[in-house]
């Protein structure tokens, strides 16, 4: 399961940036960019906004979970036809 906050706070990191440049970009305190990490979903149209500020695709980290979750799915559910045949 993605957590997304843990990698928002990871790229913010990677590109050396302060949460308090982070906040001001946002329009809101450092305690919510803090809040924003311990997220382990978040609004659309906030992460818009965050992939926006940060030149990031955040909403990749989904994608590949979708596309992985759906190979699972599909591989269990050839096994379980299989084994009922």
């Amino acid at each position: 399961m993605v957590h997304i906050g843990q990698i928002i706070e990871a790229e913010l990191h990677r590109q050396e940036r302060s949460v308090t440049w982070f906040a001001k970009k946002l329009y809101c305190d450092r305690t919510n960019v803090y809040s924003i990490f311990k997220r382990k979903s978040i609004d659309t149209e906030l992460l818009l906004r965050i992939s926006c500020i940060l030149h990031h695709n955040f909403f990749n980290y989904y994608l590949t979970e979708f596309e992985t979750g759906q190979s699972i799915r599909s591989t269990r559910s050839i096994i379980s036809n299989d084994t009922c045949e």
